[in-house]
């Protein structure tokens, strides 16, 4: 016989409750009933759980290591159940490095508005699915191509392209800058989800790269001077940063900004996510 969730419950309730009979009380069972379901459990472990007296019931060394283990076994399935039955309640947006940039608030207040029955919750999350391999997403604001065929995704918006660099560098006293202006420097990439690498530039000029697994870190190394970075235009609204300078790159093809969701079982929420994100970017 396998422990049950009914045991476990049951033995939670007679120490939270003191009393068997206050145990029989919480669940809505009988005393008789909470009895024989403690001494299944105990005779599935094979130890004594709880000490009962006639004054009082309490864990024994065993038990209170059974019982610690039972509650965090219960709230992980309580968590579960809710996980599974919230997809119309709740809606998730994993993104790497950077939300929606300057559109994030709008897209945040409108969601609210018009859907107040769905909570949103955007979350960094700087996996190459954004968190929707690991089942953390429901649905992914990515800024490069997910081969992935689990998966299906339509463009919404584009953003021009600009240069990270430290604020002391010679270049950053300009307007902008061009590829060929960065073609000789180190450049801070993210090869699992950013948005730029060394195949941006023409294949006899392209730069040196640096790898870097994370937005603050990128951000750190760029401001000692060693490595530049190119990234998207939401980047610079979300990270504005003291030692950083962000530069246009004039001549930088713009990077598309993609909504991702499961091919096989999408979101409720899918279709309105990709109009309005595709209405933001427009206007």
């Amino acid at each position: 016989m396998d422990v049950e969730l009914r045991q476990l419950r049951c033995l939670v309730a007679i120490v939270d409750e003191g009393t068997f009979t206050d145990a029989a009380i919480a669940l809505g069972v009988s005393q008789a009933a909470v009895s024989r379901t403690l001494s299944a459990l105990e005779k599935r472990l094979g130890v004594r759980l709880l000490r009962r007296t006639s004054r009082e019931t309490s864990p024994t060394a065993i038990g209170l290591r059974v019982v610690a283990h039972a509650r965090r076994v219960l709230t992980e399935v309580d968590n579960l159940v809710q996980e599974a039955t919230s997809g119309h309640v709740e809606l998730r947006i994993g993104h790497p490095w950077s939300a929606l940039g300057r559109l994030t608030p709008a897209f945040q207040h409108r969601w609210r508005e018009a859907h107040p029955e769905t909570r949103l919750h955007l979350l960094r999350i700087n996996s190459p699915s954004a968190g929707l391999a690991e089942g953390t997403a429901d649905l992914a604001v990515m800024r490069r191509p997910l081969e992935d065929r689990r998966f299906e995704g339509a463009i919404v918006g584009l953003e021009a392209r600009w240069c990270a660099m430290a604020a002391f560098d010679p270049l950053a006293r300009r307007r902008s800058v061009r590829l060929a202006d960065l073609s000789s420097r180190v450049l801070l990439v993210d090869q699992r989800t950013g948005s730029t690498n060394a195949e941006l530039w023409p294949a006899n000029a392209r730069p040196a790269t640096q790898e870097s697994r994370d937005i603050d870190d990128w951000l750190t190394v760029i401001a000692t001077g060693h490595c530049v970075g190119v990234t998207a235009q939401a980047v610079v609204d979300q990270y504005p940063r003291p030692g950083i300078a962000y530069l246009p790159v004039r001549d930088a093809q713009p990077v598309a900004v993609r909504l991702v969701w499961w091919r096989d079982d999408p979101h409720p929420a899918t279709r309105t996510v990709l109009e309005l994100l595709t209405e933001l970017y427009r206007t």
